[in-house]
């Protein structure tokens, strides 16, 4: 895509300001160890912080290469950043938690010791999921809303298809969400010790990234095509 945008205009900034406060929400309770035994607590939390860090930069990824592929800034936009921004700050807590709580069972730590129970963890992956279906759904609208004005904005046929592959890849993300909260209520109610299955459904987001990489690389190839033979 072409970057239509060269200047960072307010809202990219103030996005830039709120993830930036995101991920200090992430750290802001880890203290500067004062003992060895401290600093071995702070690296035993870094993996969680890693993934948690990895996960909101994704996001602020998409939205990044929104504004600088699509010269766009009308009120649609700017109030749906507005919820999406919303919806982050309130996200990081329960990101954290999940990945918080799913290392520290790597090391040893049950679900039930103190942290939370296993009656509980369904409820977890419901909260999870709906922040994980509203961040993606609203990037989805945006996305949306571009290919919507694609000829207003100049795109050519080729910048229009990636518009709307964008729009797929966010609704496929949150789609694993609703199919994450469906299996945690599921196994809630049958299979209680199966209901961590709900979190080992996100990796099914890298079977959809790739199916859609394969949808854009022939629709590409027939655009091509068709050009060849206009030629």
């Amino acid at each position: 895509m072409v970057h239509r945008r060269l200047d960072v205009s307010r809202i990219e900034g103030f996005s830039d300001a709120v993830f930036a406060f995101a991920i200090t929400l992430l750290v802001v309770s880890l203290e500067v160890p004062r003992t060895f035994d401290e600093l071995l607590h702070a690296i035993r939390a870094f993996p969680a912080f890693a993934v948690s860090f990895a996960l909101l930069f994704q996001v602020w990824w998409r939205h990044y290469k929104f504004f600088r592929s699509y010269d766009l800034e009308d009120s649609y936009v700017i109030a749906w950043t507005g919820v999406l921004l919303f919806v982050v700050l309130f996200y990081v807590y329960p990101l954290k938690f999940v990945w918080s709580l799913a290392f520290a069972q790597v090391q040893g730590v049950q679900a039930g010791d103190s942290v939370i129970t296993l009656r509980q963890v369904p409820v977890l992956f419901a909260i999870y999921g709906a922040g994980v279906i509203c961040v993606f759904s609203i990037l989805a609208l945006l996305y949306y809303h571009a290919y919507r004005l694609r000829d207003a904005l100049g795109l050519t046929r080729e910048e229009a298809l990636e518009t709307r592959v964008n729009v797929y890849r966010n609704v496929g993300v949150a789609s694993w969400g609703v199919v994450s909260i469906v299996v945690a209520a599921i196994a809630a109610v049958s299979a209680p010790h199966l209901v961590g299955l709900a979190g080992y459904v996100y990796s099914g987001i890298g079977l959809s990234e790739w199916a859609l990489g394969q949808y854009q690389g022939r629709a590409r190839r027939r655009l091509s095509s068709a050009d060849t033979s206009r030629a």
